[in-house]
């Protein structure tokens, strides 16, 4: 390929680069909303076609009627210059003047000199003057001066009629101008503000059961309960869409209600047989030889209540108030405890809507996990009107990018064991991510400016 096609192909290819820009940043710029969307596909269009309406109908009819009334005009003016070729000596003037007065409505003064004033400006939008002047031209044919612009109510014309004649013309603004179309312009954007208004009403009624659902999704997601005033409203296809979701909300919590029950139940056989263990074990005394079946009955004990309290996920509890000050100087005291160095900062509201239990377990997974392999950890808490963003970091090891997914996996287990809670189950992490997607956020890893691992937890304000 030579540097010429190269080249072609390039220019060719820039008039579509451009356009796909264009595209995206109008996309950008495009609200994203329903209701604004839907405003502005109504609105659009009727804006569209009130302007075709008003440039080409508009313009046709106020250039026409316009026309026809400045052609009148000059025709009686024309008139008039007849009837004073016709009596040059002006012995009728006077009668000439009261017959313009009195049948043709126009002021006219009949005086000597041979002078015109200065041509003035011709505006580029006077519609009259432009049309005026090319009736002058063309039916009386002689030098002439008018004035069409400012607000007065007349127009005033002078007509060069002889060496040492000149026709004074005052005609009202009305008789040579179509002055009345605005009220045409009036009466059709009122009538486009009235349906406008109507259809906004009626759209508000169509969106809102919409948002309701949307809303209602949203909640669930988050694990709070649905708004009680929810049910399915609106057109048949929201109606239908609204039940759908009613339905597979209730066989999610039937099947979360049947899970939970399950595991009640295994949990108190489970629960039983270890007592029998224990039980068996306490009674046979203290002998060396049992101290290895004692930590195997103490770990199944742990492994059951970790498992347990992931399966269960404490879905059930409510939203409530919790203040992140008081959750971080719980977690000062514990690393005080261990002779770990842990400092907490806040930006914006200290107070959150969350399920307290849960996401106090949720952030004492992390902080916890952190502590245990780290001498230094620091807690950055964000609360934004849209998000809250907690920030763990520490000094420890760290965990490799290739096992970050991994450690949010039940029961993954790292080398130096990194993703176990307080209880050694291997469920701290995934525990920790379950909690927080259950409040509508993710929990994910990196690396930690402090050189060890850095959590984050974002889930919606």
């Amino acid at each position: 390929m030579t540097a010429f096609e190269t080249f072609r192909r390039e220019i060719e290819r820039t008039p579509l680069a451009g356009w796909r820009s264009f595209v995206k940043w109008l996309r950008r710029r495009l609200p994203t909303g329903l209701y604004t969307r839907s405003l502005l596909i109504i609105i659009i269009p009727m804006v569209l076609l009130q302007s075709v309406v008003a440039f080409v109908f508009m313009e046709r009819h106020w250039q026409l009627v316009t026309e026809r009334l400045s052609m009148a005009v000059t025709r009686d003016i024309a008139a008039i210059i007849d009837l004073i070729d016709t009596f040059p000596d002006g012995s009728a003037n006077a009668e000439i003047v009261r017959i313009a007065r009195d049948r043709m409505n126009l002021n006219i003064a009949i005086e000597k000199g041979n002078e015109l004033p200065p041509p003035q400006p011709k505006p580029f939008f006077n519609i009259l003057d432009h049309i005026l002047s090319a009736q002058i031209t063309k039916q009386i044919r002689l030098p002439f001066w008018i004035d069409t612009l400012g607000d007065s109510d007349l127009v005033e014309i002078r007509i060069l009629v002889d060496q040492d004649k000149t026709l004074r013309v005052y005609a009202r603004r009305n008789h040579t101008y179509a002055s009345n179309t605005h009220i045409f312009l009036v009466w059709m954007v009122g009538a486009s503000l009235v349906l406008l208004t109507i259809s906004i009403l009626f759209l508000r009624g169509q969106i809102r059961p919409i948002l309701s659902l949307a809303h209602a999704a949203e909640s669930f997601g988050k694990g709070q309960k649905m708004p009680e005033d929810f049910a399915p409203r609106g057109a048949d296809e929201v109606r239908r869409a609204g039940l759908a979701f009613m339905l597979m909300r209730e066989r999610i919590e039937r099947q979360m209600e049947q899970r939970t029950a399950m595991l009640t139940g295994v949990s108190h056989d489970l629960r039983t047989i270890l007592t029998r263990f224990k039980l068996q074990l306490a009674l046979a005394g203290k002998n060396p030889d049992l101290d290895g079946l004692n930590k195997d009955v103490e770990d199944m004990q742990s492994m059951l209540e970790g498992y347990l309290s992931f399966a269960r996920g404490e879905a059930e509890e409510d939203v409530g108030h919790l203040r992140l000050s008081n959750l971080f100087d719980k977690f000062e005291m514990e690393a005080e405890l261990h002779n770990k160095e842990l400092t907490s900062t806040i930006e914006g509201e200290d107070e959150i809507m969350v399920r307290p239990n849960a996401f106090s377990r949720l952030i004492g997974n992390i902080v916890s996990n952190a502590l245990r392999y780290a001498g230094k950890v620091q807690i950055q808490a964000r609360h934004s009107a849209k998000w809250l963003t907690i920030v763990v970091d520490d000094d420890g090891p760290g965990i490799p990018e290739r096992s970050r997914d991994d450690v949010f996996k039940p029961f993954f287990r790292l080398d130096e064991a990194r993703n176990l809670d307080s209880s050694g189950t291997g469920l701290g992490l995934a525990i920790a991510r379950d909690i927080a997607r259950s409040h509508g956020g993710n929990v994910t890893l990196s690396d930690s400016p402090l050189g060890g691992l850095r959590a984050t937890v974002r889930i919606p304000a």
